[in-house]
């Protein structure tokens, strides 16, 4: 009796779960109805999702899914099916990422809790282990030094690349509405998108016109202001402009060395001459050290009345530096002032071309001036100066490799250029004009020719 009333127990406990198999098999059958087009599956290309991948989002897909993090922080763990089948990450599947989660033990319970921003530092790691030469890249990029330093808002993988929704080359190819830099530079990408690049992007997002990863790069991003590489990425496409710029403009390879690109083709922006701190030995700008701030305990000393640096106050500076740096100069440099200002790029017919603009007395581009130097990570500190540092006698340190003749308005300068040009040119022709003088009158020699002699010893004989 015992034994029957057991077998018709296990009977009925097979059956349990053999409903509890199908009950199961039928929600996740249901999920991905929903999660998943008609079909049935979806794939990157002619894939379908794995069915590892389908038992995953069977309740990754619902809506509302999250988990609590710490200080009252919500992580979605939604992931859309659709979108996760359309993704590069489809070949590999779930589990390469998620490779610690175990499934017996899943959803584990949490010993410590993470903020969001612990959580996304952490998951750096997992990328890192496909993609080490993207990583290495980043390590070097302006956005790598701003999380060193612990900026809440430096970029990390996961800011731009949605994990579970990653399109091939997205940010470069991709319709402007995608960008993800739009989400940190929001004044920066309003002026791009009015600009001539962003209205023909937005017009033809295959139509060649640039794109934020195009001029500053996709994971090695510098800050623009610190090097040479935004006006080379200019010349990348615009190849011929300086050619073009000579048919026209009075030392155009002059100017595309000491005028950004933006000065004339943003002429709606604000301009600026800013004096870059440079070492002539070393051949490359002055970069602040970290932990060191010198540039600005100098600024501020020299600068104490806080009006902005004058001539005198901008020499002791230079000589503070001279003293680390051995030869530090300054190299000048007409751009525009801001971030958002630089992006304002207009039809090439809309540039500046009118020499007046800059070359006249109390020229716009003139009035405000900058003393920088390369911070830490990468971005320019600046410091104000007194228009004084380019218009006054003490000028000549400041505009060294600035400088035009009438250029910076700086009458003292011009006169001296003059007086130098005219002193070269008079001692070669006085010299020329004094040895033709020469040859054409001879000098009556005072020495006695040998007839002179004769005829003097013939007059004593005579005598």
């Amino acid at each position: 009796m015992i034994s029957l009333v057991s077998k018709r127990a296990n009977v009925a406990a097979a059956a349990v779960a053999t409903l509890r198999l199908a009950t199961r098999a039928m929600l996740v059958g249901a999920a991905l109805a929903l999660l998943l087009p008609p079909s049935g599956l979806a794939s990157a290309a002619d894939g379908a999702l794995s069915r590892d991948d389908q038992t995953c989002l069977a309740c990754h897909g619902q809506p509302g899914m999250e988990k609590d993090m710490a200080e009252g922080e919500k992580l979605s763990l939604q992931i859309k099916g659709k979108a996760f089948a359309a993704s590069v990450h489809n070949a590999i599947g779930c589990s390469a990422c998620h490779a610690d989660i175990d499934l017996a033990k899943h959803p584990a319970a949490d010993k410590k809790k993470q903020t969001l921003r612990e959580f996304s530092i952490a998951k750096v790691a997992v990328c890192r282990q496909c993609h080490e030469d993207k990583s290495k890249l980043y390590e070097e990029s302006i956005h790598a030094a701003l999380l060193r330093e612990g900026n809440p808002m430096a970029p990390l993988c996961s800011d731009c690349h949605a994990p579970h929704a990653v399109l091939a080359k997205a940010a470069a190819s991709g319709p402007i509405a995608e960008v993800p830099c739009r989400k940190c530079h929001g004044a920066v990408f309003k002026a791009y998108a009015q600009s001539v690049h962003g209205l023909a992007r937005a017009k033809d997002s295959n139509g060649g016109a640039p794109i934020c990863a195009d001029c500053h790069r996709a994971h090695d991003v510098t800050a623009a202001a610190s090097g040479n590489h935004i006006k080379e990425a200019c010349l990348a496409c615009h190849f011929n402009a300086l050619q073009l710029h000579k048919s026209w403009l009075p030392n155009a390879a002059h100017h595309f060395e000491a005028v950004s690109c933006p000065a004339c083709h943003a002429p709606m922006a604000p301009r600026r001459v800013d004096l870059k701190l440079y070492d002539s030995s070393a051949r490359e700008r002055v970069a602040e050290k970290s932990g060191v701030p010198r540039f600005e305990s100098r600024a501020m000393q020299a600068d104490s009345k806080g009006q902005g640096l004058d001539a005198l106050a901008l020499q002791s500076l230079l000589k503070e530096f001279n003293h680390d740096n051995g030869d530090t100069i300054l190299r000048g440099r007409l751009e525009v002032d801001g971030g958002p200002e630089a992006h304002m790029l207009a039809a090439k017919g809309k540039a500046i071309k009118d020499c007046k603009t800059c070359h006249r007395e109390g020229a716009a581009p003139f009035q405000k001036v900058t003393i920088s130097i390369v911070g830490p990570d990468g971005r320019p500190l600046r410091h104000g100066a007194q228009q004084d540092v380019l218009q006054g006698p003490t000028s000549i340190d400041s505009v060294r490799g600035f400088y035009a003749i009438g250029g910076t308005r700086i009458k003292l300068l011009d006169i001296l250029l003059v007086l130098a040009l005219a002193s070269g040119i008079a001692v070669p022709v006085g010299h020329l004009s004094l040895k033709w003088l020469f040859r054409k009158y001879p000098r009556q020699s005072s020495v006695p020719s040998a007839q002179e002699n004769s005829d003097s010893a013939s007059d004593k004989n005579n005598s």
